[in-house]
């Protein structure tokens, strides 16, 4: 805080005050005689640089005009606004949102002439998930689909002309999307020398929030701002980077001494969070990573309970034991809004919706919705839905719209003709679909005709082999072309067959959902209800805090997860994961395992 110049790196563990030591920072700057407008703060959420601010106008006792504080992107909307016409755009362009690019990309896929459907071409979205991906890790995308999305292979070619001409169509209609806000910031400054100088001399401080999250770019860009003064205060958590899914950069904070061999390190290993007991747990996992910055965090409060272990015979037990632990906590006093359940992958939070929805127990999902109203599940309970009543007329209508070129008008024509017949079953098997739907949606017709004969010759209703049969039919490559996490949504559906199993009949196993869900509906808590348990990824926690924490799944394969070890540095940053997770509790600490 009291720093007065050069290149200042801080550690700050996990509850160990890092907003408190920015804010005080900006306090302290602007009351030792710099300017507000001579500050720059870059911050992750808009929210972090707001709150941050109003903290200083009440630390100094008033408004901080002119600082330069919000994300990387709303920092690079600001310079770019002033200096578009340098790189040939004009000050009024244009900032494609996620629904504007993916409209954009799909016009450059049907100007470029690729037929979608034919063969395991990637959606709209999914192509715009790998642009982002290979801008923000600074890659080829060739080379990327090569390492990480080797499915795409054979459309790779494709694929990057689809992205040039992607690239140049936003050139012509004067846009930018996200990823081109921070990529044209750096060229600005790379390009320019003046238009540089002024942006160093202009920036006398640069503070920068969750260093260890930042990718290449972003780094990048703060070192460019600081080469003329170097007053570069950067704050992060090496033990707490968990997110290289999204391109975020581990190396940016661990070469940061490397790069400013003049740097001051600070460690912040107070923690005002956590008993002794949860962090000693934490500590000891922690050390086991070698490539960190050492440090051990030490508690403030005084000791409390140890945190256990909790084995199970299964996965059903667990989440009774979760479920039954909860009730008792909140019978003594402890709020439902602060327990949380954490979770490495949404599927091991499957049976834990399902014994808090039973017991009526108020919950929401912090890493999206809940497990069994995702797209992908329902997409593989329709196919067994239409076996057990062939006049779902919806089931019919969802599944049929998954394969290519089969869109809304042509799934409606299909059902038509079925409903006509006493027996949908047999129908679809004989059904000529060039002349119900039309020869384009035929081929796309003819596989899910493959896949139904494929379930009806399976000569059993038993759940788990129904769910594989879909998988191997042609689902997978679904999954695939419509989403670059595939393979963690494959992981909940072999999850789901794992459930089903339980079950002795196709018509026993969808009814349990059926009525799952409409128990859930039921115990929505009402509107502006707050005190509610939260089931969140540990990616989702990060940055929160709780009284109570179960942490379930706690085995090899899970936790750590199998596909993530298989990641270069996925061991440490897995070990990096249960770190974050166990530092979110303060009093009570679960590892749950079955």
């Amino acid at each position: 805080v009291l720093e007065e110049r050069g290149p200042l790196l801080v550690i700050a563990g996990a509850g160990s005050g890092k907003t408190r030591t920015l804010t005080y920072r900006v306090a302290r700057l602007v009351e030792s005689g710099v300017p507000p407008g001579r500050i720059l703060l870059a911050t992750f959420t808009n929210k972090a640089a707001r709150s941050m601010l109003t903290r200083v106008a009440d630390l100094i006792g008033r408004e901080i005009d002119g600082l330069w504080g919000g994300t990387f992107h709303h920092c690079a909307h600001l310079t770019l606004r002033t200096h578009a016409p340098r790189l040939d755009y004009t000050r009024h362009f244009s900032i494609l949102d996620s629904e504007d690019a993916r409209q954009l990309i799909n016009t450059c896929i049907a100007e470029a002439g690729i037929d979608t459907k034919a063969d395991k071409f990637p959606r709209g979205d999914v192509i715009g998930d790998l642009i982002s991906l290979a801008v923000n890790t600074e890659s080829l995308l060739p080379d990327l689909i090569e390492s990480r999305y080797p499915f795409f292979l054979h459309r790779s070619e494709e694929i990057d002309a689809v992205a040039k001409r992607y690239r140049k169509r936003k050139r012509e209609l004067n846009t930018m999307d996200f990823d081109d806000l921070l990529y044209n910031w750096r060229e600005l400054l790379l390009k320019f020398p003046d238009v540089l100088e002024s942006y160093t001399g202009r920036f006398l401080q640069i503070l920068v929030d969750e260093y260890q999250d930042t990718n290449r770019l972003q780094a990048e860009i703060m070192d460019l701002l600081a080469s003329g003064h170097r007053n570069l205060m950067v704050v992060g958590d090496d033990s707490q980077s968990i997110y290289s899914f999204r391109g975020a950069n581990y190396e940016n904070i661990m070469r940061f001494p490397d790069r400013y061999p003049d740097c001051r390190i600070f460690k912040l290993e107070t923690n005002y969070r956590s008993t002794p007991e949860i962090l000693h747990l934490a500590n000891l996992s922690i050390t086991n990573n070698e490539n960190q910055f050492q440090k051990t965090l030490r508690a403030v409060r005084e000791c409390g309970i140890r945190p256990v272990l909790i084995p199970a015979r299964n996965v059903l037990q667990q989440a009774d034991f979760v479920a039954q632990r909860i009730i008792e906590l909140h019978s003594g006093g402890i709020p439902l809004g602060e327990m949380a359940v954490l979770y490495r992958a949404h599927y091991h939070s499957m049976e834990v919706q399902m014994e808090l929805t039973r017991r009526g127990i108020p919950f929401e999902i912090r890493s999206g919705i809940r497990f069994f109203e995702q797209a992908h599940i329902k997409d593989v309970t329709g196919y067994l839905r239409i076996l057990v009543n062939p006049r779902d007329e919806l089931a019919w209508k969802r599944v049929l719209g998954l394969y290519p070129k089969v869109g809304k008008v042509a799934a409606e024509k299909v059902w038509r003709y079925l409903s006509t017949f006493s027996d949908p079953h047999a129908a679809v098997l004989t059904v000529n679909f060039r002349v119900c739907a039309g020869k384009g949606a035929a081929a796309g017709l003819g596989r899910f005709q493959e896949t139904f004969r494929a379930l009806q010759d399976a000569g059993s209703d038993a759940p788990p082999g129904l769910i594989d049969i879909v998988l191997r039919s042609g689902y997978r490559d679904i999954l695939r072309v419509r989403h670059t996490d595939a393979a963690s949504r494959e992981e909940d559906l072999i999850q789901l067959a794992n459930f089903s199993s339980r079950f002795s009949t196709l018509d026993g196993f969808l009814s349990e959902l059926a009525l799952l869900s409409g128990v859930a509906e039921e115990s929505h808590p009402e509107e502006g209800y707050d005190d509610r348990v939260a089931l969140s990824s540990i990616h989702q926690a990060k940055g929160l805090e709780w009284t109570a924490v179960f942490m379930v799944w706690c085995s090899e394969g899970m936790m750590p997860l199998s596909r993530a070890l298989r990641e270069p540095g996925g061991e440490e940053e897995e070990r990096r994961l249960f770190y974050v997770a166990a530092t979110r509790a303060k009093d009570h600490l679960y590892l749950c395992y079955p």
